[in-house]
């Protein structure tokens, strides 16, 4: 068993951590100061050259397949990408990508939709989630009606990251009551310029999402994703590819917070010794660096399996269960070592814990996963005693 990462592996590594270092960085004061001001963290033109400066050293849609110009690096090399890109609170992805399930396109779809939002001229946002149907998402409410050659969409989401700047949705409704979930619910692609409408949901960090509403949008029947009736499978393909990256983004955050809380309590002196000679903080830093390594390995496993064609799920589940509680846990104690001033907007750690809290509720709540193994165990869908074959 080698648990060292490939030569490839380590370039990636490598490379993307230098660009963090050295481009994401310094920007760190900059977005700051301009959420502090009510303005978004990167300027469109600014992450333009970013991505820019990025593809000019290979990272261009490194899980695009090949043929749309990407790198194919596959869920492993994305994994270990999330934590580097993580180690930074600078809102940055490479460019060249596009959703997983977009590859679901007709033909004629993949150039008005696919390609464009490959090469950047096109935004588009995953629109599942409803007031009333979140983990629960075979209980959304939103209809589609057939008429002649269109279909009348109408419905409200909610929590759409980057629905306010998308200009293109995907949106999940109700096709066929009497099927059900599994025969019943279609996905279309909705323009913008089709009349729907976003609003800004504040929330308590600085991920701000939308509310799409739609109110008699008449959707083309060529703008149906996939097949008629079968849109739930396309949201579960979407979900299930994104459940370990939050894992992932949690690793590379906890480890720059703990860095920064071992360098603190190493100049940190209360009663004429630095606070790292204290246990109780020895403790925490300790608590923290082993549940940061066991969220690594649980998370890079479901990755690997990803790329190995194997079942993933239950092993994501427990990636996104484990690594989001573990983020809030290490940011919490990160806090309390830098003590007041950790509480202070003069260091980004506040920032960080109210970013990490969402961790565990977007993209399946702790409860959603604790059921999902649970269930996966009882029903004898996986053993605690398995392992690979």
């Amino acid at each position: 068993m080698d648990f060292r990462l490939s030569l490839e592996e380590k370039m990636i590594q490598r490379t993307v951590r230098n660009f963090v270092k050295n481009e994401l960085m310094p920007l760190e004061q900059d977005v700051l100061r301009n959420e502090r001001e009510g303005r978004p963290g990167l300027d469109p033109e600014t992450l333009r050259v970013l991505q820019h400066k990025a593809k000019a050293i290979g990272f261009w849609g490194i899980n695009t397949p090949e043929e749309y110009g990407g790198a194919n690096l596959g869920s492993l090399a994305m994994a270990i990408t999330l934590m580097e890109l993580a180690r930074t609170f600078v809102p940055f992805d490479f460019g060249g990508y596009a959703d997983n399930i977009l590859y679901a396109c007709t033909d004629e779809q993949k150039q008005r939709y696919l390609i464009p939002t490959i090469e950047g001229t096109r935004r588009s946002c995953f629109a599942l989630t409803e007031p009333g149907a979140g983990s629960d998402a075979a209980n959304i409410r939103a209809t589609a009606v057939k008429d002649g050659r269109e279909w009348v969409l109408n419905g409200e989401k909610i929590f759409i990251t980057n629905g306010n700047e998308a200009d293109f949705a995907m949106v999940f409704a109700v096709t066929d009551k009497e099927k059900g979930p599994r025969g019943g619910i279609t996905c279309f692609l909705v323009d913008r310029e089709l009349g729907w409408r976003s609003e800004r949901v504040r929330t308590m960090g600085e991920w701000d999402p939308a509310a799409l509403i739609f109110e008699d949008v008449r959707v083309p029947e060529e703008n149906v994703l996939g097949e008629v009736g079968y849109g739930l499978e396309l949201a579960m393909r979407w979900i299930g590819a994104a459940r370990w990256a939050i894992p992932a983004r949690a690793v590379g955050s906890a480890e720059r917070l703990l860095n920064m809380a071992i360098e603190y309590a190493r100049t940190r002196t209360t009663f004429g010794e630095p606070i790292a000679d204290r246990q109780a903080i020895q403790w925490m830093i300790a608590d923290s660096a082993v549940e940061i390594d066991a969220t690594k390995w649980i998370t890079l496993k479901a990755a690997w399996m990803a790329d190995e064609g194997m079942d993933n799920r239950h092993q994501a589940s427990m990636a996104k269960l484990y690594g989001a509680n573990m983020a809030n846990r290490v940011v919490d104690r990160v806090l309390q070592i830098h003590g007041g001033m950790g509480y202070t907007k003069e260091l980004p750690i506040e920032r960080w814990y109210r970013e990490m809290r969402v961790f565990r509720i977007f993209d399946g709540t702790d409860e959603i996963q604790r059921h999902i193994i649970a269930r996966n165990l009882i029903k004898g869908h996986v053993r605690v005693d398995d392992f690979l074959d």
